[in-house]
């Protein structure tokens, strides 16, 4: 397996290969390190007051939460496969990227060039997938419709080997017959007992019913062999729409997801107003809906009081940034959030708490974890050994109240009642951003994520970390095939 690797890898390293123009997959390279690629959302004027420039910026290589997921653990070859958005030397563009870590060599392979995107926007980073076979997918989504940016998935050529992948044909079913499926955005794609559940967005209106205006409509899709996908299901269109996180409990058996929506009316200030809390979940993959307390769900949901409704932030007047979700040993839902006054970043929208929402099958529970300085600062759910764990991003940066900061490590042994923290980066010369769990997360290879300026344009590189807290940098440039990250100093 692994000389079939080093063999093709060696090839195409003195091959003579061209990057393409984002119109698709690529001719497989191998990139010569890891730099990720630097995004963000510019703050108007208004909304600059404090000169923080951007509503979320910086490093977004493993962005947005709402793909997932980005790294896999496969024991068969142990490694972890993870994808991330790769740039050029310029930062003009975004590469669709995978990489491992070999558990045995405790080393990072030379990462894949797989496709130029055609664009420099984070959101249409690169999402991973795997098959029983040991067959590795890569979908390539696109944020919003474009004329020119299309949506992709690519399956390696050889199982469990990351140096060739191609370009599958994908196909949905539409009003009875098979046509191209060339636009998705923000997939979250669980393996079931039955094949493939992908959870997403559209922003094609014309997918809707007559009349409703809903921007962000969430749907699911399944599939058996990643190429051919059913009839989309509509299952939520409240007011402008939502942003949902998804997680897989028992091989598939179940697999939940919890969304906000963009309110209308008194708080019109579209998509920047984000709140309340909805749960709901399969049994049958995707077929029919329940709510948390096992109720069946009439779809798509349109009404912002229905019956998934676990929390009416609303009235409350915050916003809430859905962050992760897990479930417990029990097969029931734990929710990472962040709540808000206002998208604006600076002082003035603060507190900004962590907020971990906990159901037992008779009633929801809200611990406070911590507080940070940004909307879009993020953190990763672990559960282990009756432990509850946040690796996250969430302490006080070197651009403070922009996106990330210094990376932490909370723990709580009481259910989320009390917290014990560990700081795990110090004077970093950028904000960490967006550190991701690995499914079935090894201890050496804990979580990844990336770093920048979070209010200017800048490098970014990209870290993990082992299950102690101790972090290495990715090397930016790499002379042999497998090489281990830098050490960086703990605090």
């Amino acid at each position: 397996m692994k000389s079939i690797f080093i063999k093709t890898l060696a090839l195409l390293v003195t091959a003579s290969v061209c990057l393409g123009a984002g119109n698709g997959p690529i001719k497989n390279s191998i990139d010569d390190g890891y730099r990720g690629i630097w995004y963000g959302i510019p703050l108007s004027k208004k909304d600059n007051k404090y000169g923080y420039n951007y509503k979320y910026s910086g490093g977004l290589a493993v962005y947005p939460a709402n793909h997932m997921p980005i790294a896999i653990y496969c024991p068969e070859a142990n490694k972890t496969f993870f994808v991330f958005g790769g740039t050029d030397g310029k930062g003009s563009t975004l590469l669709h990227e995978i990489a491992f870590f070999d558990h045995a060599l405790k080393k990072l392979s030379r990462p894949t060039i797989i496709l130029d995107k055609g664009t420099v926007d984070a959101h249409d980073n690169p999402v991973l997938a795997m098959d029983g076979d040991g067959y590795i997918y890569v979908l390539s989504p696109t944020h919003g419709i474009h004329k020119t940016r299309r949506s992709f998935i690519s399956k390696s050529v050889h199982p469990y080997d990351i140096s060739e992948f191609k370009k599958l044909d994908v196909v949905k079913m539409q009003d009875g017959r098979e046509v191209p499926m060339t636009n998705f955005s923000y997939p979250q794609v669980w393996k079931t007992p039955d094949g493939w559940l992908m959870l997403f967005t559209s922003y094609d209106k014309s997918l809707r019913p007559k009349g409703m205006k809903t921007i962000r409509g969430l749907y699911c899709a399944t599939s058996k062999d990643m190429e051919h996908w059913s009839e989309w299901k509509f299952y939520a269109g409240i007011a402008e729409g939502h942003y949902q996180n998804s997680a897989s409990f028992d091989g598939g058996k179940k697999i939940g997801t919890c969304f906000n929506y963009h309110p209308l009316g008194r708080r019109s200030g579209g998509l920047n107003w984000r709140t309340n809390i909805y749960f709901m979940e399969t049994l049958d993959g995707g077929k029919t809906w329940k709510n948390w307390k096992g109720e069946d769900l009439s779809l798509p949901l349109t009404e912002i009081n229905n019956g998934a409704l676990v929390r009416d932030y609303d009235s409350e007047k915050l916003n809430v940034y859905i962050i992760d979700m897990v479930y417990d040993k029990n097969g029931f839902p734990m929710i990472l959030y962040i709540t808000s006054r206002g998208y604006e970043s600076g002082p003035d929208n603060g507190p900004r708490k962590w907020v971990l929402a906990r159901c037992d099958g008779k009633e929801w529970k809200y611990f406070d974890v911590a507080e940070s300085g940004n909307n879009y600062d993020f953190g990763s759910l672990y559960l282990e050994d009756g432990k509850i764990r946040i690796l996250a991003a969430a302490g006080k940066g070197p651009q403070e109240y922009n996106t990330g900061g210094e990376m932490m490590l909370f723990e709580s042994a009481d259910g989320g009642a009390t917290w014990s923290k560990k700081q795990l980066t110090k004077a970093s010369a950028y904000n960490h951003t967006y550190p991701r769990r690995p499914l079935n997360a090894r201890d050496d290879f804990y979580g990844i994520w990336a770093d920048g300026d979070g209010r200017n344009k800048s490098d970014s590189s990209l870290y993990y970390c082992d299950s102690d807290g101790n972090v290495w940098k990715m090397p930016r440039k790499m002379t042999q095939i497998f090489e281990q990250g830098q050490k960086v100093q703990a605090p």
